[in-house]
């Protein structure tokens, strides 16, 4: 993974993890349902903008092969038949 694209998750994931931990008081407070359903939206968002992140990153440097460099070996090379496919059940995991 390149480094921003880790740096921006890790910020995220610590966003997401102080929402869930928001939504654990907010029940332990008893507070309204479609409050705490509101908080459960918000964290269903970030949790979507992350994974838009993280598949845009797998496709450009694992598939497509964009501005990627030597010092990139966290993913392998496929050949170009085999990028439709690779597409397809990236997409069909993320989509799920």
């Amino acid at each position: 993974m390149k480094q921003t694209t880790k740096e921006e998750s890790v910020r995220r994931l610590h966003k997401i993890s102080g929402q869930v931990s928001g939504i654990q008081n907010m029940v332990d407070q008893d507070r309204d349902c479609s409050d705490i359903l509101q908080q459960v939206v918000a964290v269903r968002a970030a949790l979507d903008q992350l994974g838009v992140i993280l598949l845009t990153q797998h496709l450009q440097t694992c598939v497509l092969h964009l501005n990627v460099t030597g010092e990139d070996d966290y993913c392998q090379t496929l050949p170009e038949d085999q990028w439709s496919e690779e597409i397809k059940k990236t997409l069909t995991r993320f989509l799920k």
